[in-house]
Order: C-alpha cells, then structure tokens, then sequence
C-alpha cells in the first residue's frame, strides 16, 4: 500500500517537481494550534512599517543657537551693544579733547616748555581754566559711562538670553525685553538732550570763553567753546542707540503676538485630537469586556 506513492514521488523528482513534502519549522510550531477554534494569527505587512521606513535612521534637526540670537530682534540687540559702546568712547574722548593741553601736558603727553606757547602767568591761567573747565563738565562723563555701560550690559544680556526659539522662552523675559526697549528708546532721546543743554550751557559760561581767548592769543583757536566733534559722536550714536531700540521694542511686540498666537494653535489642536481620541476608545472597552 506504501509503495506506489514512493515510486510516484521519485517520478516526480526525476522530471523537475521539487515540492517539499516534509513540513517547515513554522507548520510544525503551528501544528498544535490547528486543532483549537481560534486561527493562528499571522502579521499582515500592512501592520509593519516598510522596510525603507524602518531602515532610515531618524534625523533630528536642531536650530542652532546663532538661527535664534540672528533673528531681526536679536540683531537689533547686537548692534544696541555696539553704539552703546560707541557713546561710551565718545564721551571719554570729548573729556579728554576738552581737558586742555595743560592738563596733558601735566599728564606726560608731552613737553610743556618746547611745545606749548604759554609761558608764566598764562600758562599759570590756563591751567586754573582748564582744571575749573573739566570739573564743570565732570558731570557729563559722570553721568554719561555709567548710563551706556548699563544699557550696553543689560542689551548683551538680552542678547545671551535670546538664544532659544521665542515659544520656548518665558513670558516675563519676552515683557521684560519689551518693557527695557522701550524705556531704553525714551531715555536716550532724554538723555542726549540733557547732554546736549549741559554742554552748551557749560561753553556759554565765563571760564570757557576766557579760556578759549586765551588759546586764541597763542594761536590755538581749535580750543573754542563750540560742540565739539566727540560731542556730537555723543548725540548722534545715543539717537542711533535710541532708533535701534525702538525698532526693538516693536519686533518685540510682533513676537509676542506670534507667540500668543503659536500657543493658542498648539492647544486648539491639543483639545481636538483628544476629542477626536475620545470616541474610539469606547468601543474597544466594549469589545474587551465582551471577550
């Protein structure tokens, strides 16, 4: 009885049909379960990603820290440093022109008695002008290194603390950056007036306009009670400075109002992708508990 099927399956090998009679490792492991009601499960492709899918390492693509801090308002920013060191060097340099040349001489700048034509009793003068000159400006520079070397320092710190996506900063440092641009823009129109009313009024006093004679009898008549030019770099860098921090506080304002607007998106889609999970997990509690 066994053996005609072992000659038709040599037969069979002899013309070309390889058929595998024996059962795979999977049919074997399947086996058991043939007799059970429930059917063996096997995994659809639909199921598993594609291959090319699975295969592509992911990417993740960070900003860089300079994409944020180079925005237009961090740019803003950055130049603010700059001027703000800009009316830093112009008004120590409008003390120093302004001093006299006694007072550099008395520095070492250079020799008194072969370069400088004032003698005796002048020379005596002019170094009580210019001793009394410098101190009545000494306000000016008093007032003028600690104000743009604060708006310089806080403007730098700004600029650091930009480093992140604007979504991604707090609140308080977006209004803190606004409120400081602002007052910043106000206060240096305020201050370049009141640094431009206190130079004038300082030439127009009495010690400036004998000092400048007493220049003008020795042939210096660069020495005269006009603004000089380090002092209009004073006036022009702050209305600069002050531009720039307008420009500021309005991309600011911009950016808080995108920002207001990212969040309200991101939870209006929030709440309607879980409204929209809500429905679906109903039934599947229902068809376990029926299992």
């Amino acid at each position: 009885m066994s053996q005609p099927p072992r000659s038709n399956r040599g037969h069979r090998e002899r013309n070309g049909d390889h058929r595998h009679y024996r059962d795979s490792p999977e049919d074997r492991r399947a086996s058991p379960d043939r007799s059970s009601s429930r059917p063996p499960y096997y995994p659809r492709e639909a199921d598993s990603p594609p291959r090319h899918v699975r295969e592509t390492p992911r990417v993740e693509h960070q900003e860089s820290k300079c994409s944020n801090v180079c925005s237009r308002r961090g740019v803003v920013l950055i130049c603010s440093v700059l001027t703000n060191a800009l009316v830093l060097i112009c008004v120590i340099a409008a003390q120093l022109v302004s001093s006299g040349m006694s007072s550099a001489s008395a520095m070492g700048g250079f020799d008194i008695n072969s370069n400088f034509n004032l003698q005796g009793t002048e020379l005596e003068k002019a170094r009580r002008l210019d001793s009394q000159y410098s101190q009545m400006r000494a306000p000016g520079i008093y007032g003028g290194i600690p104000f743009s070397l604060t708006l310089g320092v806080l403007s730098l710190l700004f600029v650091v603390a930009g480093n992140k996506p604007p979504h991604l900063m707090s609140q308080k440092l977006l209004l803190g950056a606004l409120v400081f641009q602002a007052v910043g823009a106000v206060a240096y129109v305020v201050a370049v007036g009141l640094y431009l009313h206190f130079i004038i009024k300082v030439n127009a006093t009495d010690v400036c306009q004998e000092r400048e004679r007493l220049y003008a009898r020795s042939g210096y008549t660069w020495m005269n009670c006009d603004v000089g030019g380090a002092d209009a770099g004073v006036a022009l860098f702050g209305l600069i400075t002050a531009i720039l921090y307008g420009a500021g506080t309005v991309l600011t304002v911009q950016t808080i109002r995108r920002v207001k607007l990212y969040l309200q998106e991101r939870k209006r889609r929030a709440e309607e992708k879980q409204q929209a999970r809500g429905p679906q997990r109903a039934p599947l509690r229902a068809e376990t508990t029926a299992v």
